[in-house]
């Protein structure tokens, strides 16, 4: 038996849709969304050929009291946020973007 490195996939592709409904159109169109036996449909977030992370809206700063009052409100950044590996789907490289520092990263 040999011993082998294993190689973490690489961080990334990170995606930034205009907004939520942009989002699951290209999630359906993927075929990510599926519908179960009841007729509800969920996102196939995590396959053997795919894994999605939503991480949907992100906000950075902010401060609160010791109470947990919003002294300063967050800033909202545009967009919403979504982490996926696997086989990049048809269209969806118009919302790749390369964070410098981003917000939440998965392996």
């Amino acid at each position: 038996m040999t011993d082998e490195l294993l190689t973490p996939p690489p961080i990334g592709p990170f995606f930034r849709f205009p907004d939520e409904a942009t989002w699951l159109t290209a999630a359906r169109d993927a075929g990510f969304i599926v519908t179960d036996e009841e007729g509800t449909e969920r996102l196939a977030a995590y396959t053997k050929d795919h894994a999605i992370d939503v991480v949907g809206i992100i906000t950075e700063g902010g401060e609160w009291d010791e109470d947990g009052n919003v002294v300063v409100p967050p800033t909202t950044l545009p967009g919403w946020h979504v982490n996926y590996q696997g086989s990049l789907p048809e269209g969806w490289e118009q919302y790749v973007v390369t964070p410098e520092t981003p917000a939440r990263v998965f392996f």
